[in-house]
């Protein structure tokens, strides 16, 4: 299938109108580079029932700073809750360049969404992400009736690297014996470090996420002793993925992390773990976060929390 057309057109435009490259750029100014595309390619001022800002203790001392999400006529009862974590390469993404969908995804599931603000590299480096995803989960769940959640439904959810954590945060769970969580949406997921894929040597340049980016992200976020291999980094490598919870992946087709995400999935249903794949041809990494400008990334989101509010109701 072709590029989308409404996909392509942006693609021109950062064509004809270059923006630095991530890896020629400090951290810092990623981060401001991603929030004011964020911007520009979300909706904005989505309605929402309510949202409040707050922090938990953090597993390396400090705090981590939490938004919670009501949807629209959510009330005050136990809901159901995602537990999200933003992509960004675990370097440049924050609750705010992740607000709109987070916004979407509590009014069409229903549930409460804490979105969660882990520590980033190059100043934190793994595993201080996936400790603080994994911590994140755990706090919920022992504060769940503070939080107004049903704390027998639990999912994780994110895109990007957030799918990498959600992920690794599934895999922690089931190692440690808990928290419970029912149900993973992995959207467009990062699930072997430096992949050597099809999809990777296909799209490495021109389709927004390329394998340079992949690269400088991973050479942010791990140390340089640090096993590929470890399920932490790479869940794909994980010996066993039986007893992990039902999962829904997203994947695009112009997307260097296609592969890997569907070898993915495979790998989950092949274990006994009901997980259903969507593969949207026509779109590029990071499609989800364009909803104010691609009608498809609005109907894919829809999808997939039709597949999350399915899971909630059991």
């Amino acid at each position: 299938m072709a590029l989308d057309g409404i996909v392509k057109g942006l693609l021109d435009q950062l064509a004809a109108d270059p923006q630095p490259k991530l890896w020629d750029l400090p951290p810092a100014q990623g981060r401001e580079m991603y929030r004011a595309m964020a911007a520009a390619l979300e909706p904005p001022g989505l309605a929402i029932g309510k949202i409040e800002n707050t922090a938990m203790p953090g597993p390396a001392g400090g705090e981590i700073k939490l938004r919670v999400y009501t949807p629209v006529a959510g009330g005050g009862a136990a809901l159901p809750c995602i537990v999200f974590f933003h992509g960004g390469g675990w370097v440049i993404g924050d609750l705010d360049t992740h607000d709109a969908l987070c916004r979407t995804l509590a009014n069409e599931t229903g549930a409460r969404v804490v979105a969660v603000d882990y520590r980033l590299a190059p100043e934190a480096k793994f595993p201080a992400a996936a400790d603080d995803c994994y911590a994140a989960v755990k706090w919920v769940e022992e504060n769940a009736a503070k939080l107004g959640v049903d704390a027998n439904r639990i999912a994780v959810a994110g895109d990007s690297a957030g799918g990498n954590l959600s992920a690794v945060v599934a895999l922690m769970a089931k190692q440690k014996g808990g928290p419970r969580i029912v149900f993973q949406l992995l959207i467009y997921p990062v699930t072997q470090a430096r992949a050597n894929t099809k999809s990777m040597s296909d799209f490495a340049e021109g389709y927004f996420l390329e394998k340079k980016g992949m690269d400088w992200f991973f050479d942010q976020y791990l140390a340089a002793d640090t096993d590929l291999n470890d399920p932490r980094v790479s869940p794909l490598a994980a010996a066993d993925l039986s007893g992990l919870p039902r999962a829904y992946v997203v994947t695009a087709g112009f997307d260097p992390l296609k592969d890997e995400g569907k070898a993915f999935a495979d790998k989950l249903n092949h274990a006994g773990v009901a997980c259903v794949y969507v593969d949207y041809p026509g779109m590029v990494h990071g499609f989800f976060n364009m909803s104010g400008v691609v009608p498809t990334a609005r109907e894919a989101i829809a999808e997939a929390a039709k597949a999350v509010r399915k899971a909630f109701e059991g």
